[in-house]
């Protein structure tokens, strides 16, 4: 919230942005690290420091410019195996709360297919774990985990259970 961040549908977490609101010309530097918006019709949701940064606190939305000025690095993460054999799945995400789980779900729907909640209960602890697909070999599974690490994901190869 008080950091220069915003959410955008697309672009890769760490892709710093110059975005400036067109009706004052002020201009603010932030970097994605969510996805959204969830508004049709808008491209970007900037935090609460960054709109306040242009002027747009009290008005909420307004025409913006917006220029990629390119990638933190650090945002780009390592594809990670917890099996052995196939059929695989990418799991994205493990919460203990379905909202969680449900607002990662949506994020990545936004550009992916086949993502899906399972509930797992491991120590007597309930986990809703995100994941996307099935794929017969490991090297498809890893070349779609690639990309989600490109994005800025933490993806986890693992056994996909047919119970999902």
């Amino acid at each position: 919230m008080y950091g220069l961040t915003c959410a955008h549908r697309e672009l890769p977490f760490g892709t710093v942005l110059q975005v400036t609101n067109t009706s004052n010309e002020k201009t603010v530097k932030c970097v994605v690290n969510d996805r959204g918006p969830f508004v049709s019709g808008r491209d970007l949701d900037l935090s609460y420091a960054a709109a306040k940064e242009i002027g747009l606190v009290g008005p909420g939305i307004a025409p913006v410019r917006i220029v990629s000025l390119g990638r933190e690095e650090g945002y780009i993460k390592e594809v990670k195996y917890v099996s052995s054999g196939g059929p695989y799945t990418i799991q994205v995400g493990a919460f203990t709360e379905m909202e969680n789980a449900l607002r990662l779900k949506s994020s990545l729907e936004l550009k992916y297919k086949d993502v899906y909640i399972i509930e797992a209960t491991v120590k007597e602890v309930t986990f809703y774990r995100v994941r996307i697909g099935k794929f017969k070999k490991r090297e498809e599974a890893y070349g779609f985990g690639k990309t989600l690490a490109e994005e800025g994901y933490s993806p986890l190869i693992t056994h996909y259970d047919e119970r999902a």
